[in-house]
């Protein structure tokens, strides 16, 4: 395979068109108005309109909501506990999100089972969640138990 060169990049044959002179007689194909019609606010001379402008509808960008952005359609929710609220718990149990609405650790559910970080943990406990953060599995492992992710 050849090195690339400078004088090598060049267009393929056919890619560059020279440019379109219009206003020049019948002949040229794009004579008298020069392919911009007839009347109207396009044919004049620095005539057109603003990016955006609808015609005088209200436009995309004033439509749309300001600020606060737009609310999810399907938001997920999650049922969030941290490390501190498991200390309580005996150790070698399998702690899940049945188990802690048993034990009254938690009063209610909306959603799958994220443990975090927060607190430290010092008894071996089986866990099983949905997700976990990286301080949070190294916790759990760190003081024997196992972390198991549940779909």
């Amino acid at each position: 395979m050849q090195p690339l060169r400078l004088n090598d990049a060049v267009p393929q044959a056919g890619a560059r068109r020279p440019k379109l002179r219009v206003g020049r007689g019948h002949s040229g194909g794009q004579g008298k108005t020069s392919g911009r019609g007839m009347r109207g606010q396009k044919c004049r001379s620095g005539g057109g309109v603003r990016p955006g402008f609808e015609g005088g509808q209200i436009p995309l960008y004033m439509r749309l909501p300001k600020l606060k952005g737009f609310p999810l359609v399907n938001p997920s929710s999650y049922t969030i506990i941290n490390l501190k609220q498991l200390t309580d718990l005996e150790a070698g149990s399998t702690v899940d999100l049945g188990s802690l609405v048993e034990a009254k650790v938690l009063t209610a559910t909306s959603g799958p089972l994220r443990v975090l970080g927060d607190g430290e943990l010092s008894v071996a406990l089986n866990v099983t969640a949905a997700y976990f953060t990286a301080s949070a599995r190294e916790k759990i492992e760190a003081a024997g138990g196992t972390c198991t992710v549940s779909e």
